[in-house]
């Protein structure tokens, strides 16, 4: 049982009158129903359809949180401000923490991850817990990466398409909820059915390329480096060209796609 601050991440809150129908507006998630003390995951695109950034919506008695990098927490303000019009909403900077815990019972106050149940819970000015070991954000990414979860790091900003990042396998997109930012694009690939890229984990030995660096099988360019530790990467892949085991990284190491089983069932079968 292992838990970690993740001082990579803050916390917006908003509330008012007019929050859900707002939120609901904007994101690729439902907030309608959104009970308190639930999260929801989900993401703000561009109106081209490409993730701009990743959200958990966090219901509380009053409005609700938006778990956000701590990086795009200002920009993030100041997209929701400007869509705010007249909306009857206040949105403010909120000073929490957020930790997450992996490997045993969801504590007390905390909610489940709602991407996958083996990442774990998440907690917002939440204490230590002390029958628990320590860990750091950088222990948290990297089980997040085994199980082939991808994060900011690897989608970026106005450069991925949110099914490309799995979006829509870890309950991060709901195609039965009303109009959102980006939803013509978002819903147009999906209802097609053929995704050609997807980010999966991949292994290899000694420390992880540059980001960007290319996958190859054979002579054909079957995706790219994502972020990564030692000997294990993020990658955005070809689905078509990575069925052989003859993958190499550009420089000649050899690598090959471990595919989650939780995305196999539903990507390469």
């Amino acid at each position: 049982m292992r838990y970690a601050e993740l001082p990579g991440r803050a916390v917006i809150a908003l509330d008012g009158a007019d929050w859900r129908t707002f939120l609901q507006g904007l994101v690729t998630q439902d907030v309608e129903t959104l009970s308190a003390g639930e999260i929801r995951f989900a993401a703000l695109l561009t109106p081209q359809g490409r993730v701009l950034y990743d959200l958990f919506v966090v219901g509380t008695a009053d409005g609700c949180l938006i778990d956000c990098a701590a990086k795009d927490r200002d920009a993030l303000i100041q997209k929701l401000t400007m869509y705010r019009l007249r909306a009857k909403v206040g949105i403010a900077p909120a000073g929490l923490t957020v930790s997450a815990a992996w490997g045993g019972p969801t504590p007390a106050g905390w909610a489940d991850d709602p991407r996958l149940p083996s990442l774990g819970s998440r907690g917002y000015g939440a204490q230590s817990l002390p029958e628990w070991q320590a860990a750091d954000e950088a222990a948290y990414l990297s089980h997040c990466r085994s199980l082939g979860v991808p994060g900011p790091a690897d989608w970026g900003s106005d450069t991925t398409y949110p099914i490309e990042a799995n979006f829509d396998l870890l309950q991060g997109v709901d195609f039965k909820k009303g109009c959102f930012v980006g939803q013509e694009t978002t819903s147009r690939m999906k209802r097609r059915g053929t995704i050609k890229n997807r980010m999966a984990p991949i292994t290899f030995d000694g420390p992880p390329p540059e980001h960007g660096t290319e996958v190859l099988a054979g002579d054909l360019r079957a995706g790219v480096v994502l972020s990564g530790e030692e000997g294990m990467a993020m990658a955005l892949l070809r689905v078509d060209r990575v069925e052989t085991d003859a993958l190499t990284l550009a420089g000649g190491r050899s690598c090959r796609v471990v595919w989650p089983d939780w995305m196999e069932k539903q990507v390469v079968a």
